[in-house]
């Protein structure tokens, strides 16, 4: 019994001990000499809104018959092996039911869509090496159409795999990726992690997240396995690409691989020979190894516009008094497309036709394009030695500043133009100004070290320390304020206590754009100073800044509580504006509250004599909308004088999504010196400064060249008598906000191709206005804005094309106004934040067509109108408003 019982666990031993070494030596699929395995196989295509059905969506599906054999296998490694597979009985069809209307493929064949030479070169037999269950190479004819391999090797790649769980990295037609395998009995689950593929074909997208594209990408095959070959292999693959800013706005494209083995019978038999390389050549010599990764493809649009019969089409779309209708920026997205595809010379031909009033909205899409070619045709229509033409200059500047991708090239353009002769000193400032806001965008990108990028640098850090000229320290103290280099630091913190007012402002608003983990005790310390003036007296708008810097730069408890002990021994108007502003930080609930809080528990800095001032100047934060999708805020932040003339009117949009931040927009208004008008005593500090005024815009946080409304008494003399009460143009034009393009390579073969843009068309002006008969000054800020955001996302084959287009516009305006009355003390000051009704419109289109012109289309749309409101502001400012605008009888 003993020994019956030795000799059936030896057996078993021996028999797990054989099965593992086999599981240990079958690495992936194996084959047998003189077999043809039969499969079926099919791929389905479907694109649609983000959650359509079947039924709804663009896209077909082929299905063919796929023969396999063993070719040759190395007789000392069983998992080398060289297969042959040969496709057949193909199939193009819808890939649901459809009706014969809205059947694009109603009628057609696989001969007719595909041609004769295609569909022969598909079923023409293909070779694939594999080893240990990986493809070492891929076996065709260099003359066969890319879109013909690339299917091809959409097929292969279900015949890669293991059958042991791991990760490890892999290439196939989705590029070389990493991949999880989970193994058990009879089944292995392959999950490719599409984020870590790399391929040839990259894209681009915007640089802020809030107005960028996210995509979300899933690829999993599960393999049914018996004796250790394929009984069938399904793959799923999805990816979502939606606008971060409105996720309703999204397009899902959908992607399906089945094959089936139907049966085996009896095939050929191995080829001899040393080598895959000599098998190989003596099947055929034109066979060749032509890569495993996809091949680009080269449609050709038929029938389709040139760049000028395009322009043609749009340019009334384009003129000045259309650009708060959506139709303005939805033709500025279609004419970028076009200049996207068009030479130099075509470009040129379009620029040298536009009328006058055109002519700006041309240059800001030729910009946009961000293409060798545009930017080529713009350095040769623009002549920057001539003052007169200012507005084309700047509008090209601006929209270099607004690029979504931009390159050394870009730079380099800019830098050159700064190095030659400009005839406007406005556009020196500006040129300098948007490359800082370039070096930004190339070092977010990794570019920081490229040699323009690094001489740029250089140029704007050594700046406003080589430089006695005022405007041109401003201008480079701006560019590093655009930069947002950490070695610029150090520089700005030195001219935040510098003597000229403008200085310090300018380098304490861009120390307030900075990381809170960039602002060192140093820098602190420094701002500190200025706030409490150690060293000097300060004029009320640069220790207003230094306030801000403070109070968003985790402050310390000492910080803020001398902060508070500073309230009543400032001047009359900031101790309100200061008292506003901690108010308003608790109201909101910023980060800086909790520490506020904690230091008003403390009697000394937190007691009546304090929080009882009285006076016009006020801070107020408040939100524009909120949705899951993205949440927008407004602040307003408004000083005086003692004399009730204003200081500063600083007014900010932000927008956060994801936990990233848009400073959308920035609107600052500064006055200084003007007392005299009124017969008033100046604050101390205050005392010698030249009558100025004039306006700073900070857009999509690229801060651009600050407007001077008047600078000197007689230019304000002159400026009061001929004051129309017009508001002067600060920013007017197309910007090009959303720019995502990519290839997503499917497993399948197939490619698809998203394009999402956004387009603004936008109107800002500034005006103010004094009246010293009524002893009343107004200021306004007034925005008028048109947005489209489009996402395309198509698969075209040169046999056929299906996409989908999701969409939203919306046009839009808000105004912000400040009256005051100062013929009395304490004067009367209303502040009002209207935003009109507005419509937003959203739209889904799917489209399927053929080269041969037949064409289905379908169309979706919806909208909605959001009543208009005047934003809240604090109570004070309501019970003002009724008195600056109620009956004086």
């Amino acid at each position: 019994m003993m020994s019956l019982l030795a000799v059936f666990l030896l057996c078993a031993a021996t028999s797990v001990t054989a099965s593992a070494q086999g599981a240990a030596a079958a690495a992936g699929p194996r084959l047998n000499n003189n077999q043809l395995y039969k499969f079926s196989y099919t791929t389905e295509l479907l694109l649609d809104r983000a959650r359509g059905s079947k039924e709804g969506s663009a896209g077909y599906r082929i299905s063919s018959d796929v023969n396999i054999n063993l070719v040759w296998r190395d007789p000392s490694n069983k998992d080398e092996q060289l297969i042959q597979l040969a496709i057949s009985n193909v199939r193009i069809e819808p890939v649901s039911q459809r009706s014969e209307k809205n059947n694009v493929l109603h009628g057609s064949t696989a001969e007719s869509l595909l041609g004769k030479t295609k569909l022969a070169a598909l079923t023409k037999p293909f070779l694939v090496h594999l080893k240990n269950g990986k493809t070492k190479a891929f076996y065709s004819y260099w003359s066969e159409p890319a879109s013909i391999k690339n299917l091809k090797r959409g097929i292969t790649s279900l015949l890669q795999f293991q059958i042991h769980t791991g990760k490890v990295v892999e290439n196939d037609v989705s590029g070389r990726c990493t991949v999880q395998y989970q193994a058990k009995e009879g089944q292995v689950t392959r999950t490719k992690i599409l984020e870590s593929c790399k391929t040839s074909e990259t894209g681009f997208t915007t640089h802020s997240t809030v107005l960028g594209v996210s995509r979300k990408s899933s690829s999993v095959t599960v393999f049914k396995l018996e004796d250790g070959f394929i009984q069938s292999a399904v793959a799923e693959e999805t990816h979502l690409l939606a606008v971060t800013a409105r996720r309703s706005a999204a397009a899902k494209i959908g992607s399906r691989q089945t094959l089936v083995l139907l049966g085996k019978e009896a095939g050929p038999f191995e080829v001899a020979g040393k080598d895959v390389a000599g098998v190989v050549k003596s099947i055929d010599e034109k066979l060749a190894a032509v890569g495993i990764v996809p091949e680009k493809l080269k449609t050709q649009c038929k029938g389709c516009p040139s760049l000028f019969e395009h322009w043609q089409a749009v340019q009334k779309q384009l003129e000045p008094a259309s650009l708060s209708k959506a139709a303005a920026p939805r033709s500025f997205l279609g004419f970028i497309q076009s200049i996207r595809k068009a030479s130099k010379g075509e470009i040129l031909k379009v620029l040298k036709s536009a009328s006058k009033t055109i002519l700006p909205q041309v240059v800001d899409a030729v910009t946009s394009a961000q293409t060798p070619a545009s930017l080529d045709a713009m350095l040769e229509f623009l002549n920057f030695t001539d003052a007169k033409g200012l507005v084309l200059q700047e509008r090209f500047l601006y929209a270099c500043g607004f690029a979504s991708h931009p390159n050394e090239r870009m730079l380099q353009a800019l830098l050159n133009i700064a190095k030659g002769k400009i005839g406007s000193a406005e556009i020196k400032e500006s040129v300098v100004i948007i490359m800082g806001a370039l070096v930004h965008k190339l070092c977010l990108k990794g570019s920081c070290n490229l040699p323009t990028v690094a001489q740029v640098k250089k140029m704007i850090l050594e700046g406003p320390e080589s430089s006695q000229a005022e405007s041109e320290v401003q201008m480079y103290l701006l560019a590093l304020k655009n930069s947002l280099l950490p070695e610029a630091i150090p520089i700005l913190t030195r001219f935040a206590e510098s003597e000229v007012g403008s200085y310090s402002t300018i380098a304490l608003t861009a120390l307030q754009r900075y990381d809170v983990s960039l602002i060192t005790p140093e820098v602190k310390r420094t701002v500190n100073r200025v706030y409490h003036q150690n060293r000097r007296i300060y004029e009320k708008n640069v220790r207003a800044a230094a306030a801000d810097v403070i109070l968003s730069s985790n402050p310390s408890h000492m910080e803020v509580k001398n902060l508070l002990l500073s309230i009543g021994d400032l001047p009359h108007e900031m101790n309100k504006y200061m008292l506003s502003k901690i108010q308003d930080i608790l109201r909101f609930q910023m980060p800086a509250s909790k520490i506020i809080r904690q230091a008003l528990k403390d009697m000394v800095s937190h007691n009546y004599d304090r929080f009882a001032k009285v006076g016009s100047s006020s801070s107020f934060s408040g939100f524009m909308a909120q949705s899951p999708d993205v949440t927008s805020t407004y602040s307003l932040d408004i000083l005086y004088s003692g004399s009730g003339i204003l200081r500063r009117s600083n007014m900010n949009i932000y927008g956060s999504s994801q936990g990233s931040m848009l400073h959308g927009l920035q609107v600052a208004i500064e006055a200084q010196g003007l007392e005299s008008l009124i017969a008033a005593t100046p604050d101390e500090g205050e005392e010698d400064l030249e009558s100025y005024a004039g306006m700073s815009a900070l857009l999509f946080d690229v801060q651009l060249r600050p407007v001077t409304f008047f600078k000197g008494y007689s230019d304000l003399m002159a400026k009061m008598f001929s004051m129309t009460g017009e508001p002067m143009n600060v920013v007017k034009g197309l910007i090009l906000l959303t720019d995502h393009s990519e290839v997503i390579q499917l497993q399948s073969g197939l490619k698809a191709s998203a394009e999402f843009q956004g387009g603004l068309a936008i109107d800002i002006s500034g005006g103010m206005e004094i009246s010293l008969w009524y002893r009343e000054s107004k200021t306004s800020v007034n925005n008028r804005a048109a947005l489209v955001v489009t996402g395309n996302v198509t698969v075209d084959t040169d046999f056929l094309r299906a996409g989908v287009e999701v969409s939203f516009e919306t046009e839009a305006s808000l105004d912000f106004i400040t009256t005051v009355q100062f013929s009395e003390y304490p004067f009367l000051v209303c502040m009002q934040m209207d935003k009109a009704t507005f419509p937003v419109s959203e739209y889904f289109s799917r489209y399927e067509s053929m080269p041969s012109g037949k064409s289905v289309m379908s169309r979706k749309g919806k909208k909605q109108l959001v009543p208009g409101s005047e934003f809240p502001l604090h109570q004070e400012n309501s019970n003002m408003c009724k008195r600056v605008f109620e009956p004086s009888w």
